[in-house]
């Protein structure tokens, strides 16, 4: 494939991108949890590096903005829960979802990602914003602790 056709493509994906995290700008992103997956997996699912991101939310829970928060290696990579309520806060948001990718495949939580989940659901009541959502995408996976029921877990 030439530079030019490769170009195309890669220009095509990026808007595939940018009209997914506009659409859940423009809707609650309860009225297509699809589009959230879609999303995720466009935006994170086929990097060679771990990222941690967060969607904040409005009270409408429309998307105010996706920030990718921290970088790791192939494995892992070290996520703050300071660092996730300051940049919520200056947000506004009412309310948050959080996610990452495995590169390796495997969308299944780690232990260290259900103990993370823990902890942010701790911090963010002390401040009134509910985590709605910590997803794990892969290339070729999605894992949601809300769907999967681990977001009841008893603090």
């Amino acid at each position: 494939m030439g530079l030019s056709k490769w170009s195309q493509i890669q220009a095509a994906y990026e808007l595939v991108k940018r009209s997914l995290e506009e659409r859940l700008a423009q809707d609650s992103i309860f009225s297509s949890p699809s589009q959230v997956r879609e999303f995720l997996q466009a935006k994170i699912g086929a990097l060679p590096h771990e990222v941690f991101l967060c969607l904040y939310l409005d009270s409408r829970f429309h998307l105010i903005e996706c920030q990718e928060l921290f970088r790791g290696s192939i494995t892992q990579t070290a996520v703050y829960p300071r660092e996730i309520l300051k940049e919520a806060l200056a947000r506004n948001a009412s309310a948050l979802i959080v996610a990452h990718n495995h590169p390796s495949g495997n969308p299944l939580p780690s232990e260290a990602d259900q103990d993370l989940t823990k902890t942010l659901i701790k911090a963010l009541q002390l401040v009134d914003i509910p985590l709605l959502d910590h997803c794990i995408v892969s290339g070729t996976g999605f894992f949601s602790f809300s769907d999967s029921g681990l977001m009841k877990i008893d603090l």
